[in-house]
């Protein structure tokens, strides 16, 4: 099996579907990880079954963990108060009791090009950047974000000190 050099993520907010997936494509994406709790959109063909056919139709594997998205309970208080620190705290609590999907994630990721799935376009303030931290300390590889038009290595904590 060879080793994959980086674990990606990406939101799909502001995208097409069509734009969406040319740009998994163009970076040679081979699986996505949907990180949604609930892979439900009202954006069209970002709902778990339509999104996994037109991935599927472009050679593109789709696999959903539902256990690394984010609680309702942690979103609802983010959506009332806007305290990113405190949406942190919580979800990186949370995300502690995932190991073993953690695990699966960094497997995967070595094993193919994976990218993990959200909406949220800024990476920044997205629990996907923190799933996919925490899956490169269980061994996975690097993480890049990708938005629309850049590809963005993470520089490790232990390298920025």
């Amino acid at each position: 099996m060879a080793k994959t050099t980086s674990l990606y993520t990406f939101g799909y907010e502001g995208l097409t579907l069509e734009a969406f997936i040319a740009r998994l494509k163009e970076t040679g994406i081979r699986t996505i990880i949907d990180v949604r709790e609930l892979p439900l959109s009202r954006k069209k063909g970002f709902s778990k079954r339509a999104f996994a056919e037109a991935l599927h139709g472009n050679g593109i594997a789709y696999a959903h963990m539902p256990a690394l998205g984010c609680p309702k309970t942690i979103r609802d208080a983010y959506r009332e108060d806007g305290n990113w620190s405190a949406y942190t705290r919580k979800f990186m609590a949370y995300l502690g009791q995932q190991s073993g999907a953690i695990a699966e994630v960094a497997k995967l990721a070595r094993a193919t090009s994976a990218c993990l799935v959200c909406f949220e376009a800024d990476f920044n303030y997205c629990h996907r950047s923190m799933v996919a931290r925490a899956a490169a300390y269980a061994g996975g590889p690097a993480v890049v974000h990708l938005t629309a038009r850049t590809a963005i290595p993470e520089v490790p904590a232990k390298a920025a000190a």
